[in-house]
C-alpha cells in the first residue's frame, strides 16, 4: 500500500512539471496551447540522443533538455503563437493540434518509431525497503529523484510568481495589459518569457520522464488528455490547483491500475467528472482580474 502511494506521489509529481506549462499558458496567458505534449517529447528525445549519440551525462542532460525546450518555444511564442493570442479558442486548438501531428510525423521520420531507452546512472537503479508486510514501503531510487527535483521546482515556482518582481509583472499582464503596458510593463517580453519558461519546463519533464513514462513520436497524443485533466481538475489560476490535481491524478491512476487493472482508467475519470461537478472551476480559482 505505502509502495503504490509512494509510486502515484512520483507519478503525480511527474505530470505536474510536464502539465504546469500548460496550466500557464491556458490560464495565465488565455492561450489554449494542446500542443505543450509536443515539448516534452522533445526535452526527452534532446536527453535520448545526447546520451546515446554523444555520451552526454544523464545529469548534464537534464538542464539541456530544458534549454533546449525552452528555446524552441520562445522562437515558436515569437513567430507562431503571439499572433494567435487574440483570435478565437477553437482557432487556437486547431493551429496546436496541427503542431501536434507535424511534431509526432517529423520525430517519426528522423528519429523512428522505436520505442527509446534511456540508460541511467547507477546509483539511480534499485530500491531501497522500509518496513514488512503490507505496510513494506520501497522506494524507486529514480523515483525518489523525481519526487525531489519536482518539489524543489514546485517551491521555486511558487516562489517567483508569489514573491518576485517579474511575478508581479505577470499578474498584472494577465489582470489587464493595456494597463500594464501603460505602466511600463513589456508585456509581450513577459509572455514570452512566461511560455519559453513553460515549454522548458514541459522538456525538462520528458526528460525525467522518459525512463517512467516511455518515448517514442506518439508522447504528445498519448499523454494529451493527461495534461488537460491536471488543468481543469487543479484550475488555471494557480500552481497550487494543479499540484495538487497531478497527485490526485497520479495516485488514482497508480492504485487503479494495480487493484483493478481493467478499470483504472475509469477510475481517472470517475474522478475528474466528480471533481468536476463539485468545483467546475477547478480546485484553486485567483480571484480579481479579467
Amino acid at each position: 500500500m505505502l509502495t503504490i502511494l509512494f509510486d502515484g506521489i512520483a507519478y503525480g509529481m511527474l505530470l505536474f512539471i510536464l502539465a504546469v506549462g500548460l496550466a500557464v499558458t491556458m490560464g495565465l496567458m488565455n492561450f489554449i496551447n494542446l500542443a505543450h505534449g509536443a515539448f516534452a517529447m522533445a526535452g526527452g528525445y534532446i536527453t535520448v540522443l545526447l546520451m546515446q549519440r554523444f555520451g552526454v551525462p544523464f545529469l548534464l542532460c537534464l538542464p539541456l533538455a530544458f534549454i533546449g525546450s525552452a528555446l524552441l518555444g520562445g522562437v515558436l511564442e515569437r513567430t507562431l503563437y503571439r499572433p494567435l493570442y487574440h483570435k478565437p479558442h477553437l482557432d487556437q486548438v486547431l493551429f496546436s493540434i496541427g503542431l501536434v501531428f507535424m511534431a509526432v510525423a517529423s520525430v517519426d521520420y528522423f528519429v523512428g518509431s522505436t520505442q527509446q531507452i534511456i540508460q541511467l546512472p547507477e546509483w539511480l537503479k534499485g530500491r531501497t525497503e522500509l518496513g514488512s508486510g503490507d505496510w513494506m514501503l520501497g522506494m524507486g531510487h529514480y523515483r525518489l529523484f523525481i519526487i525531489a527535483v519536482c518539489a524543489a521546482l514546485t517551491v521555486g515556482l511558487q516562489y517567483v510568481l508569489a514573491y518576485t518582481r517579474f511575478g508581479s509583472r505577470l499578474r498584472a499582464s494577465v489582470d489587464d495589459q493595456r494597463v500594464a503596458a501603460g505602466l511600463g510593463i513589456n508585456v509581450n517580453m513577459v509572455f514570452l518569457t512566461t511560455f519559453a519558461v513553460g515549454s522548458g519546463l514541459a522538456g525538462l519533464g520528458g526528460a525525467l520522464g522518459a525512463e517512467v513514462l516511455g518515448l517514442d513520436p506518439s508522447f504528445p497524443l498519448k499523454f494529451m488528455v493527461y495534461f488537460l485533466i491536471v488543468v481543469a481538475v487543479g484550475g488555471t489560476s494557480s500552481i497550487t490547483g494543479p499540484l495538487l490535481a497531478a497527485l490526485l491524478l497520479g495516485i488514482a491512476d497508480v492504485a487503479g491500475k494495480y487493484y483493478i487493472p481493467k478499470l483504472g482508467a475509469f477510475i481517472v475519470y470517475s474522478l475528474m467528472i466528480a471533481i468536476l461537478i463539485w468545483r467546475p472551476q477547478g480546485l484553486f480559482v485567483r480571484k480579481g482580474g479579467k
